[in-house]
């Protein structure tokens, strides 16, 4: 599909969504042995709502609820001198020291948002570990930093862009690559 110059190839639909992040959940709580001593924290904005589900999901599989918290990175970002972010709400209403924090996100790319994610969290406390769990992870990292459970590798240009539609916020799920 062709829009202002653009072709769009659609990644993945709502059905294949829905089943890398359930199988996401699985491998979150095989890696844990569990739920115990865990926590799930969603990158504003699109990692919130994906970290809702996994919680949901964890819950459904072991049968106890799992916190789950919203992070908003703005002000750790590095870029911040160049740019005016709008700061949004972190919602982090438990204790993150000692627990092993699942950090979620929709996509990784360089791996920025993710460091600034990271050095929020080690601000509010001394987690046991952080985790990574991303939707898509497209390469072109800029910092060491990989992802401990994958939905779906996508090796992009670095020129290409991916959107992730979520239907909390769109009312869709859905993720297309966009070639400019």
């Amino acid at each position: 599909m062709e829009l202002d110059g653009t072709s769009n190839t659609r990644i993945m639909d709502g059905d294949e969504m829905r089943r890398a992040i359930t199988r996401i959940a699985h491998e979150i709580v095989e890696k844990n042995k569990g739920a115990a001593d865990l926590a799930i924290v969603g990158i504003r904005r699109r990692g919130a709502p994906l970290a809702d589900r996994l919680g949901e999901l964890v819950r459904q599989i072991e049968g106890v609820p799992v916190p789950v918290g919203k992070l908003d990175v703005s002000l750790y970002r590095d870029d911040y001198p160049d740019r005016k972010p709008e700061v949004g709400r972190t919602d982090i209403g438990f204790d993150v020291t000692d627990r092993t924090i699942v950090l979620v996100d929709e996509v990784l790319f360089t791996g920025r948002t993710v460091r600034a994610a990271i050095t929020a969290l080690i601000d509010m406390g001394r987690p046991a570990a952080i985790r990574l769990a991303v939707l898509l992870d497209r390469g072109h990292r800029e910092l060491p930093i990989r992802a401990d459970y994958v939905g779906k590798n996508v090796p992009t240009a670095r020129a290409q862009n991916i959107v992730v539609r979520l239907s909390e916020l769109e009312g869709e799920d859905s993720v297309t690559l966009v070639d400019g």
